[in-house]
């Protein structure tokens, strides 16, 4: 019996491999566990047809991403933080803080998760702040931060 993989099988092959498999194997494990489906030409030709869209839906991601990178390459986020007497800010520049202005000033939802801040923004000056979109693309957002 022929059967489309739905799902990696460790010993047997990923997710879209054709295997020849014995029928009993094929029915009572693999097709009753949603693991596999019975290799049809309309099955394998509805498989191909997920994939590709599938791939268009990525390549679209990946290409909104791209272009929301160079739009916070090209910002400069001012916060205007309190300030202690030895030029110490009070507290730290936190990742929310980050999301919440790109959110109120240039209308750019990043969760706070995704943002990162090493080492920690305890002083007025200018950074750099790194910004994960997803799929591997990384932005960098230059930060000022001013004394209040």
């Amino acid at each position: 019996m022929k059967v489309l993989l739905i799902k990696d099988v460790k010993g047997l092959g990923k997710a879209g491999d054709i295997k020849e498999v014995k029928d009993g194997y094929g029915k009572n494990f693999l097709i009753a566990k949603g693991l596999a489906k019975l290799a049809t030409d309309a099955v394998i030709k509805q498989w191909q047809a997920n994939q590709k869209k599938k791939a268009e839906q990525e390549a679209a991601e990946i290409e909104r991403l791209n272009r929301l990178k160079e739009k916070i390459e090209k910002l400069k986020l001012t916060i205007k933080h309190k300030v202690g007497a030895n030029g110490a800010l009070f507290g730290a520049i936190t990742n929310k803080e980050i999301s919440e202005h790109l959110k109120k000033d240039f209308n750019i939802d990043i969760d706070k998760k995704h943002i990162e801040i090493h080492p920690p923004i305890k002083q007025t000056g200018e950074y750099e702040v790194d910004i994960k979109l997803g799929h591997g693309i990384h932005a960098k957002l230059d930060l000022i931060v001013e004394g209040e």
